[in-house]
């Protein structure tokens, strides 16, 4: 009985998720491992560590990856924002750990126990904004919309703390998606955003850190020219290198000279490799992922559901935006992964919350009955 149990358990898991979304994340968690062998061995060369140190390490953080992946897709609505509440709690406690114990790496404090906790800190946020403003736009009575708004300030605090500014941009970006999606009154949308433009301006004025990455990204020539724009301009070089069709598997030269080839800069490795040709199919499957996650959260009923699969994919799809756009010298940088692409433990346990989040909000639910595998043939087929 415990087996028919199981297996029944499993067969509906199959029949309401939705495979296209899962078919495009493996694709892309299959393409990170490749990308990992071509442009992490030069990092592990000049580390002075075996070639495929990090390609070894990048395949064992697959374990945790599928396992948190498909065990959170498996989660109901309501254990969706049970989790979250719990990572949030557990994430806004070590990033205040490592303000006060973790080692400055970069001159940031980001880590702490080999965990990033910001990247798990993002899914969870973005669960409880929805569930805020969902609850803020189902009863009028409530404070949801206030509880949504103080979440902001009180999350991104000690990510400006720390300092990371691009985590705080993108949770500060999807939280604003999420804010225009519940309809809130224009007052708030003029208040809110001249207090995020008025931020952006004191980061500019009073963080040397930000000033001179805008700087540099406007005028190359300012602070001593071509060394204050290596890493993007090395990243362009492996572009021009690859040509549309690449170099091929291990035949790129420019990747050996380009910082965080393995990490912030695996797009740029990609180019020079497989060619742009590569680089547009990658692009694709994130676009894919984005269209189909909003096509999905557009039919949810539920407006918990419809934001928090809108503010999920958001979170996805800005995140891969910015790294492929600091690839390409269109923004400054940020020092933001490509979601399962770039090398990573924390960033792959992290999305995989994200995207098990997304594919459990996602999921077909014709009723809160359980619905026999033949039956969901029949309505889905």
């Amino acid at each position: 009985m415990a087996a028919r149990t199981e297996r029944s358990a499993l067969a509906n898991w199959w029949w309401t998720i939705d495979r296209w979304l899962l078919a495009a994340i493996v694709t892309l968690i299959v393409f990170g491992v490749v990308l990992a062998m071509a442009g992490s061995p030069p990092v592990a060369e000049r580390l002075g560590l075996p070639p495929f140190h990090f390609v070894h390490r990048q395949a064992l953080a697959l374990i945790p990856t599928v396992a948190v992946l498909l065990g959170t897709s498996f989660l109901s609505p309501r254990q969706t924002r049970r989790a979250a509440l719990v990572v949030y709690f557990v994430a806004m406690a070590l990033i205040i750990a490592a303000l006060l114990f973790g080692a400055e790496v970069k001159g940031s404090r980001r880590w702490i126990f080999g965990v990033q906790p910001s990247e798990f800190l993002k899914p969870a946020f973005v669960i409880l904004a929805a569930w805020a403003f969902s609850e803020g736009a189902k009863r009028r009575d409530t404070p949801g919309n206030i509880l949504a708004i103080l979440l902001l300030p009180v999350t991104i605090i000690p990510l400006i703390l720390q300092p990371d500014f691009g985590q705080t941009l993108l949770i500060c970006v999807v939280w604003a998606s999420l804010f225009f999606m519940a309809g809130l009154h224009w007052f708030w949308v003029v208040a809110i955003g001249g207090a995020g433009f008025g931020g952006a301006f004191l980061a500019y004025k009073l963080v040397p850190h930000v000033r001179s990455r805008v700087l540099r990204f406007l005028d190359p020539g300012a602070g001593g020219g071509i060394v204050d724009t290596f890493q993007v301009d090395t990243a362009l070089d492996a572009f021009y290198s690859g040509g549309w069709f690449g170099k091929g598997p291990g035949e790129g030269t420019v990747k050996r000279i380009l910082p965080d080839s393995h990490t912030d800069f695996i797009f740029a490795v990609t180019g020079e490799e497989f060619g742009i040709a590569a680089c547009l199919l990658i692009a694709s499957i994130f676009a894919f992922i984005v269209f189909r996650g909003l096509l999905l959260a557009s039919r949810a009923e539920d407006p918990f559901r419809r934001f928090a699969a809108a503010g999920l994919v958001a979170m996805f799809g800005v995140q891969s935006a910015i790294n492929m756009a600091v690839n390409l010298h269109l923004m400054p940088a940020k020092g933001m992964t490509l979601p399962f692409i770039s090398y990573g433990g924390s960033s792959l346990v992290s999305l995989a919350l994200g995207v098990g989040f997304l594919l459990a909000v996602t999921r077909k639910r014709p009723g809160e009955r359980f619905v026999a595998p033949a039956e969901f043939k029949e309505l889905y087929a």
